[in-house]
């Protein structure tokens, strides 16, 4: 007799998201495989999103909104992580799959992601699997397409990709008990929880299970961003060999410029080595997919960003390293001005 398949609960945060709240629960409850419960943590909204999760219980029966305030700055330095241990303490499922608010997934992701966790005849078997994320290119922004895989984004959602990001992961409860739950301490609680992990079990990396990530960029964010990551990295003390690996890229520059006044060569090998960091990672993704739509602007946006990149990471992750503090997470900076501004009234 064939063994039943373990329940599945899948666990997001959110806090003032009332715009995508929506599309993010109708793609939930569309899964083929059943989800036993989603369970939704709210950190405080003040947009609506909380009034609305109340009265999407009768829409979706399934639907367990927990509000609960400690899930902010003002109480943690993690309040996604506090958010996703406080959904994963409440899930009655063996199983437990972590979605982010800002994503959609496609109807099989569910079923995709953890499936070598559930099925008994899967091949390996697993406890922990990541699925990974990309974004659509007809959809995103220029600077979406510029930052894409220097944060693990993809541009195909059939390309692989062996990201550990929260927006696409699964585990057994019983494995999240054991390493503690995320790290309520750091702002990469993703990242820290997936090396906690693989010193116990190896992941699976099952093919679509990716969530669909639409970050919306501008400039100014996408720079942002990558300054975030680069002082978690500091800060936990992660990545050393990107971090001197960016570092020689930013004295190449400078030796190229100064040596212009007697050689050309050194400055086209800078150029030609940017070129290859630029778009090593999805060139041919990016080539099929990212140059539909206006192709010079985004060639000219991903070159950039890429330029900056050592720069950033060599100045914020020594930064990180020697201050162990982080930014913000995107969800927490606006209920952060808000604090602050009501501090002054």
């Amino acid at each position: 007799m064939q063994a039943s398949k373990p329940a599945v609960s899948v666990v997001s945060t959110v806090l003032n998201e009332r715009e995508d709240i929506d599309a993010l629960l109708s793609s939930l409850t569309a899964q083929t495989l059943a989800v036993a419960e989603i369970i939704i943590v709210d950190g405080g909204s003040t947009d609506g999103t909380w009034e609305y999760l109340e009265a999407a219980r009768v829409k979706y029966p399934n639907l367990i909104p927990i509000r609960d305030e400690t899930c902010s700055l003002k109480y943690t330095p993690g309040p996604i992580a506090r958010g996703r241990n406080v959904g994963t303490t409440a899930a009655t499922s063996e199983v437990v799959a972590c979605a982010d608010a800002g994503c959609t997934y496609h109807p099989g992701w569910l079923a995709h992601l953890t499936k070598p966790i559930v099925d008994p005849d899967s091949a390996p078997a697993a406890e922990y699997a990541v699925g990974g994320s990309y974004t659509d290119p007809a959809n995103a922004t220029v600077w979406d397409i510029a930052s894409a895989p220097f944060f693990g984004v993809k541009l195909n959602p059939e390309a692989p990709t062996k990201s550990c990001t929260a927006r696409s992961m699964a585990f057994r409860k019983e494995l999240w008990q054991l390493v503690s739950g995320f790290s309520e301490a750091v702002w990469g609680d993703d990242s820290e929880f997936d090396a906690k992990v693989r010193k116990l079990v190896a992941p699976a990396f099952p093919e679509g299970a990716k969530a669909m990530y639409q970050p919306r960029h501008s400039f100014k964010s996408a720079i942002r961003q990558m300054v975030a990551y680069s002082l978690v990295d500091g800060a936990q003390g992660g990545r050393s060999a990107r971090l001197w690996r960016n570092i020689a890229r930013c004295l190449a520059e400078i030796l190229a410029v100064l040596a212009l006044a007697y050689f050309v060569i050194p400055l086209l090998c800078v150029i030609v080595l940017e070129l290859y960091f630029a778009f090593r990672l999805d060139w041919t993704d990016f080539r099929t997919f990212a140059l539909r739509k206006a192709p010079l602007q985004r060639l000219a946006a991903r070159l950039a960003y890429s330029l900056l990149v050592p720069w950033i990471v060599a100045w914020y992750q020594s930064l990180g390293s020697l201050t162990k503090k982080s930014l913000p997470n995107r969800q927490n900076r606006a209920a952060e001005s808000r604090s602050g501004i009501a501090q002054h009234r």
